[in-house]
This record gives structure tokens, C-alpha cells and sequence, in this order.
């Protein structure tokens, strides 16, 4: 398989720098490029998938997805996994990008560097969340690195680094007393110390936006602007909202009842995970079919009705490659425990980032979570705030135009 020449040619540099660094003394972090073989272990999870027994008939007829994933959703997902996702062909799809480890604070820290051929291109720091991974990106990277103009005509391009949370697929589980401010650390080592990043730009989405929003306001000398749509404190309800005068239009009020729902029937899963991931991790850990089950279920629930069409790539073999991704490197317990490792790491209290860099938000109609901008504007300095009619928890696969969109708009306000 060959590499576009842009690609190789970025490639082929960032190993010559670690080669240099490497001959020179002056590389502690062992930077060095990475590839992502895992087809070994499909046939033995495929033999998995075949062997485990589902009930012929829904246990109770009619619920639907109402208490979870769909019997019929489950088995269907199940056969296309057998006859005809093709992981072979999902590997070479994700290493036509350029992977790279590096070793800080004694963990392998797994991520994608894509480089624009723009000099003046902001390097930006793209943080997934969970049950999510490095996919969640991959429709929005080359756009990134391309030169495009801001809502106001500025030239904009980024350098796009998109590293592996620690404990996710490739990256090394931290160890248990490991906090987002912690993985914000590491961020922070990774962009200035092992790529020479002076400043940087962050996004960040569910738990993703725990160490971006560090980033933004604990390292705010080197991170100089961050996009969010999602925020480390949790959402208001309506009352709550109404105490502070904030108004909502339909579209926020639609919103705000996406995250009702949520908070009052969608939730049991965090709290599993925040108090006993190694219960949930053990009994799933060797059962694709129930990682399928757990993880299947979020993704379909989470997303917008519409996943799958238009301009949506969230179909059901984007979730069977990234259940597969999860099993095949054996990291579903170590990518539950961030939530036992961070029992806060959605504050009740909103404070306010010691910072002046830019902050964006976008809001997509079925997240599960829902900030008005007058919540926004309370955590950072807001500067620009859209929200969507498409997309949901997932935007980058659901809505990666509009995400695309907005995240070139930090362009608009970027200072260093």
C-alpha cells in the first residue's frame, strides 16, 4: 500500500527528526512512527462473535430500544460483522494516516500527526471522549490540513495531531490514581516538548474535553484557543435555567429535553463506570458481542435519528470497526476507568478559565448534553457560538462539514 506523497513526504520527516534526535542525545521521549497491525486476533474474535449465543425472541416483545439495545439491532450488527465487515480493509484505511508513539511520563502515548504544507498552519490538538477513539476524527483531518478561509476571509490550515487518551486502544493504561489533568500534562508535553509546538489550539468532546479544558485553562501560556462541544461541568436543568433568566429558543428547548432524557434514563451507564468499571470490564473483557452490546447501544442512542445518511458516515460499519478497534487491543476495562479516575470531571460549579484565548462552542440538536451560551460564556472567554440542526453526540462523524466549519473559525481569533 502506498502512502499519498503529501503523507509520505510528512512521514518521512518526522522520522528523520527522531532519527536525528535519537543520534544526538536530545530525544527522552522515543519518538517513533507507528503502524497498526492487529489482524492476528480477528479470526479468534470472529470465531467469538460466531459462537456466542443470542435468544431467539425478545425477552419482552414491543420494548424496542426503550431499555437498551434492540435484540433484532444486535443481531443484525452481529451477521453484518460475520459476512461482511472486512477489518483488513478498515486497517489499511486507518494507516493511509500517519500514526506515530512516543513515551512521556513512562506511558505510550499512541497519536496522529498530519501536517499542512502551510508554514503558518495552527497546530490543533484534537481530544476524543469515550466510548469514541482516534476515528472520531478521521473525516475531518484532511479538510484540516488543507489551506480555507475563515467567515471573514482569513487563510487558515492546521497541523492536526489526534493522540489516543491514555488507557484507549493504543496508548498505555495511566496509572489508577490518573486524572484528565494529568492526560492535559502529558497533552501538553506532547505538543510542545516532543513535536516543538510553542502554542497550540485544543478540541475536545465528552470526556476529551476534561484534558482539553485543562489545557485551556491550566497551560493557557501555550494553549492559545480551544472548540468545544461539550463542557467538564454538568448541564443545567430547566428550572436551574430559569433562575438565571437564561431563555431558550425551540431549537435549545429541544435540546434541553435530548439531555432530560439522558439525566433521567440514559445515565446508568456512567454511573456503572464512575463505581465499578472493573465489574462492567471483566465480564465483557473477551465478548465482542457484548462489547457490541455496550458500546453499539451509546453510539446508536447518541447520535441524530438520521446517522447514516447525507453527510453522516455513522453507520453500522463505523460502530463494528470501532467495537472491533476496542477489542482487538484489549482496551475496554483501562477506557472505563476514566470515569472512576475522574468522579468530578463534570463539576456542579461553574468557574471561570484563567485564561484570555478564545474559546468556541458548537451545539449539536441530539448530544446529550446541552450548554445555552450564557452557561458557555460563564467557563471561558466565548467568542463564537453555533448550533447545529444535524448532528448529535458524535460530530465529527455525523456532521464533519459543520465541524470543519467551526473549528476553521479559530482561525478568526487566533493570537499567540
Amino acid at each position: 500500500m502506498f502512502l499519498p506523497f503529501s503523507r509520505y513526504l510528512a512521514f518521512a520527516l518526522l522520522s528523520i527528526h527522531e532519527t536525528v534526535c535519537t543520534e544526538l542525545g536530545t530525544s527522552p521521549f522515543n519518538l517513533r512512527p507507528f503502524s497498526i497491525n492487529l489482524s492476528s486476533g480477528v479470526r479468534t474474535m470472529l470465531n467469538k462473535i460466531k459462537t456466542t449465543e443470542l435468544p431467539h425472541f425478545p425477552e419482552y416483545p414491543g420494548v424496542g430500544s426503550s431499555f437498551g439495545i434492540d435484540l433484532n439491532t444486535l443481531k443484525s450488527l452481529r451477521k453484518e460483522w460475520l459476512t461482511s465487515f472486512d477489518w483488513g480493509k478498515e486497517q489499511d484505511s486507518m494507516n493511509q494516516f500517519n500514526h506515530f508513539e512516543a513515551t512521556i511520563e513512562d506511558l505510550t502515548i499512541h497519536f496522529i500527526h498530519e501536517k499542512s504544507s502551510d508554514p503558518d498552519a495552527i497546530p490543533l490538538l484534537l481530544l476524543h471522549g469515550w466510548p469514541g477513539s482516534f476515528l472520531e476524527f478521521l473525516p475531518v483531518i484532511d479538510q484540516l490540513v488543507q489551506t480555507a478561509t475563515t467567515s471573514l476571509g482569513k487563510s487558515i490550515s492546521f497541523d492536526v495531531i489526534v493522540p489516543s487518551l491514555p488507557g484507549f486502544v493504543f496508548s498505555s493504561p495511566p496509572p489508577a490514581n490518573w486524572t484528565v489533568h494529568d492526560t492535559a500534562r502529558v497533552f501538553n508535553t506532547l505538543m510542545t516538548d516532543v513535536l516543538g509546538y510553542s502554542t497550540f489550539a485544543v478540541h475536545g468532546t465528552d470526556f476529551g474535553v476534561g484534558p482539553g479544558y485543562a489545557l485551556y485553562d491550566e497551560f493557557n501560556k501555550t494553549t492559545r484557543a480551544a472548540h468545544f462541544v461539550f463542557l467538564p461541568f454538568y448541564p443545567l436543568k430547566p428550572d436551574a435555567l430559569q433562575a438565571l433568566n437564561i431563555t431558550l429558543s425551540p431549537l435549545e428547548k429541544f435540546e434541553e429535553q435530548e439531555f432530560i432524557q439522558w439525566d433521567s434514563s440514559g445515565s446508568g451507564y456512567f454511573l456503572e463506570q464512575s463505581t465499578k468499571p472493573n465489574t462492567l470490564g471483566l465480564a465483557l473483557y473477551d465478548t465482542p458481542v457484548g462489547q457490541l452490546a455496550w458500546i453499539g447501544e451509546k453510539f446508536i442512542s447518541w447520535s441524530d435519528p438520521h446517522a447514516g445518511t447525507g453527510g453522516s458516515v455513522l453507520d453500522s460499519n463505523e460502530i463494528l470497526r470501532s467495537v472491533s478497534l476496542y477489542y482487538l487491543t484489549r482496551s475496554f476495562i483501562s477506557s472505563l476507568y476514566i470515569y472512576a479516575q475522574n468522579p468530578h470531571g463534570f463539576a456542579t460549579e461553574y468557574t471561570k478559565a484563567h485564561t484570555n484565548a478564545p474559546m468556541l462552542f458548537s451545539a449539536f440538536k441530539y448530544n446529550v448534553a446541552f450548554w445555552p451560551p450564557a452557561l458557555a460564556e460563564k467557563v471561558g472567554n466565548l467568542v463564537l457560538y453555533r448550533n447545529h440542526e444535524s448532528g448529535g453526540h458524535f460530530p465529527g462523524l455525523e456532521n464533519p462539514s459543520a465541524l470543519i466549519e467551526d473549528l476553521r473559525e479559530i482561525g478568526t481569533y487566533w493570537t499567540t
